[in-house]
């Protein structure tokens, strides 16, 4: 299994580049000047190109492609420009608030619908499975945004359960923590909660019609150990690859959502680094966004293995 990892590794570095290539590329194909933006509206045509200069952006196109990229494999993601630190400095410092809310919604999510799914597919066609389907249909229609947003009226403003902003770090207590945190980690997790309970309730209808759990039933086994053991335990390859889907969905779509709730995260970061042309930063960020992806594939193929005894990549 570790020539497996290890092949899964080496097969993501051309991956990489190529993220970092078209990150690079999107980025200077986007209008506005960073020497603008940086020096303002009223600055003279000599004071922005010499900070053209000192960016190195009067360089041509593919010189500038390849000093970054040099940069890169020297471990330099180079210096914000908004910021004025290190693009590494500054994502870790966001990382946590991240971190943080997609491991909430992830835990919302994964029981949530997998628990959905497998209940709506023993009630087959009742009107449980009707109400899931339709709150599943629900949450994968619906923007996020604008769930976000009903919910900061209801939740903070009209009822005053939850704040409406803000990050509250761990340290400073558990449930203070989970008070910022819940509220747009549910937001987050609901259309992960909808695409879940709809592959598992399809997965599980396929399940329950093959002969062997009809042999289970008619031996006697109960119905919680014929669904629970012999079915469910035969969709968890499924479930599984839906599981890490839905995690690099989470850490892609906390760029919205931490947005509407000015979390200070990695997501929020991206968006303020596009609004102001500061290619470091995006094209840092979008790069070690891309490393998290592959990072959580390869971790599935780790887990496939301890899932299913058959897989073995030796």
């Amino acid at each position: 299994m570790s020539n497996s990892v290890s092949f899964r590794i080496a097969q993501a570095i051309p991956v990489m580049l190529l993220v970092a290539v078209l990150t690079f590329f999107l980025m200077h194909l986007l209008p506005g000047d960073p020497a603008v933006i940086i020096a303002g509206d009223q600055a003279s045509a000599d004071a922005i190109q010499a900070i053209r200069h000192n960016l190195g952006l009067d360089r041509p196109l593919l010189e500038q492609l390849w000093l970054w990229i040099s940069h890169l494999l020297r471990g330099n993601f180079g210096q914000s420009l908004i910021l004025n630190q290190p693009v590494l400095s500054a994502v870790a410092e966001r990382l946590p608030v991240t971190l943080s809310l997609t491991a909430v919604a992830f835990v919302i999510t994964i029981p949530v619908g997998i628990g959905l799914g497998v209940i709506a597919a023993y009630w087959r066609d009742s009107w449980f499975d009707s109400a899931v389907m339709g709150f599943a249909l629900l949450g994968v229609s619906v923007p996020n945004f604008w769930i976000a947003t009903l919910s900061v009226v209801l939740f903070s403003v009209h009822l005053g359960w939850l704040p409406s902003a803000g990050y509250v770090p761990l340290a400073e207590g558990f449930w203070h923590w989970l008070a910022a945190l819940i509220q747009p980690a549910v937001v987050l997790a609901l259309f992960q909660i909808g695409f879940l309970a709809r592959m598992t309730r399809s997965e599980m209808l396929e399940i329950l019609d093959q002969d062997y759990v009809r042999t289970a039933r008619a031996k006697g086994v109960s119905e919680f150990t014929t669904v629970g053991k012999h079915a469910f335990r035969n969709t968890l390859m499924s479930v599984v690859t839906v599981g890490g889907y839905i995690l690099s969905l989470l850490i892609g779509g906390s760029v919205v959502v931490e947005q509407v709730f000015a979390l200070p995260g990695i997501g929020r970061l991206l968006v303020q680094a596009i609004m102001a042309r500061d290619y470091p930063t995006v094209q840092g960020t979008m790069l070690l966004l891309g490393f998290a992806f592959v990072l959580v594939n390869v971790l599935l193929d780790i887990v496939y293995t301890f899932v299913d005894p058959r897989v073995r990549y030796d």
